[in-house]
């Protein structure tokens, strides 16, 4: 199948999505535009209306926050600040924008630690799975007044794509400023042309393929290309559309061809795999020699620690942590079975020599396959 039919198809049957807009679509001069929001909702209701269930990933708590106060928002403090006033502000913009189509939306505010706790995952699970059952649209932000980092860096593109495994969506659409994915940055290039498709995201270099970072949010192309990444492993299409289009969202939805479309994998990795690669930060990295990494990569084999050269960083057993090749190319991410001063010990060494070494041997892996992604999009 032809990826523009493949697009059709699946903008078609799609029963659930995930709507990712930022802060440079919800933004004008003023701070957060009413309109605009008013607009994105009347659309999300008519998809609503066709029995999709829809789930919206929101910036724009902190510009919400700038409009109220009206100060120039400098340094983290500020921002944190800004946030607390705007996001219930925020919220009442949504409520009040869906209430007019008799619609009820609810407000989920998520931190990285939310989702990397199996069990705070779980719950955070059932609690989408309920509201979706009630046909309630969920609002989902960072909680950006306690997760420094990721208001600072801009993880919302992140959260959309994890949400995206939390709810089993069917699309992932990005709303933007910029009418899709360009071969080159149109800032610099007048002659910079969008590309309808991107067939094969996994071969994009996306270091050297985005730069820059949009004026009112804090992410910019990279982190919205590397949410479709994710998102492309999970066997889920991105569109990467602009959120300035005049109902383009409805248009796509009728068949009107705008925007990026991002083709997913054609083999999918299972939901607990990709929680465990991107719902935790990588605390450390482990380089390996070039027969453990012919074994990982062509074989599916599990890391041994006879395969291990360098051990970096200091975490404990468990964590996550980036596998990266004799060169320093990454080749995927997995949850170590051993510390790091232990692996210390006994890279380079084979399995039998575990329990003589450490006193005991309750794994032969320092890292199981079962626990390993390769090709992570980190």
């Amino acid at each position: 199948m032809g990826w523009r039919k493949q697009r059709t198809a699946v903008m078609k049957a799609a029963r659930r999505v995930v709507i990712k807009v930022g802060s440079a679509v919800l933004t004008g001069p003023e701070g957060l535009d009413l309109r605009i929001v008013s607009r994105l909702a009347d659309q999300l209701a008519d998809l609503h209306d066709q029995g999709l269930d829809v789930v919206l990933v929101s910036s724009g708590a902190v510009a919400a926050g700038r409009r109220r106060v009206k100060v120039d928002i400098d340094g983290m403090p500020a921002r944190q600040a800004a946030s607390a006033i705007g996001q219930s502000r925020l919220m009442h913009a949504y409520d009040e924008a869906f209430e007019r189509y008799g619609k009820t939306s609810a407000q989920i505010l998520l931190t990285r630690d939310d989702l990397k706790s199996r069990k705070r995952f779980l719950n955070v699970l059932n609690t989408f799975r309920t509201l979706l059952d009630w046909r309630v649209i969920p609002v989902v932000n960072e909680n950006d007044t306690v997760s420094v980092q990721e208001l600072k860096f801009g993880d919302n593109d992140s959260l959309a794509s994890l949400v995206v495994n939390l709810v089993d969506a069917d699309l992932y659409v990005n709303l933007t400023s910029a009418k899709g994915v360009f071969d080159s940055n149109p800032d610099n290039n007048p002659d910079a042309k969008c590309l309808p498709c991107i067939e094969n995201i996994c071969a994009m270099d996306l270091d050297s393929s985005c730069d820059g970072k949009t004026t009112d949010g804090t992410g910019g192309m990279y982190s919205k290309l590397l949410a479709a990444r994710r998102t492309a492993q999970l066997g889920v299409p991105t569109l990467i559309l602009s959120g300035h289009e005049f109902y383009g969202l409805k248009r796509v939805f009728e068949g009107e061809e705008l925007g990026t479309w991002i083709v997913p994998d054609g083999k999918s990795i299972s939901s607990r795999k990709f929680w465990l690669a991107y719902n935790n930060q990588p605390e450390g990295v482990l380089t390996v020699d070039p027969g453990a990494s012919a074994a990982l990569v062509n074989r599916g084999k599990s890391l041994l620690p006879a395969g291990i050269t360098a051990v970096d960083g200091d975490f404990g057993e468990g964590a996550l942590v980036r596998i990266t090749d004799p060169g320093g190319d990454t080749l995927g991410v997995g949850l170590v079975n051993y510390a790091a001063a232990d692996i210390v010990q006994i890279m380079g060494r084979k399995s039998a020599d575990i329990a003589s070494i450490l006193g005991s041997c309750p794994y032969p892996e320092a890292i199981h396959r079962d626990n390993l992604l390769l090709d992570a999009a980190v």
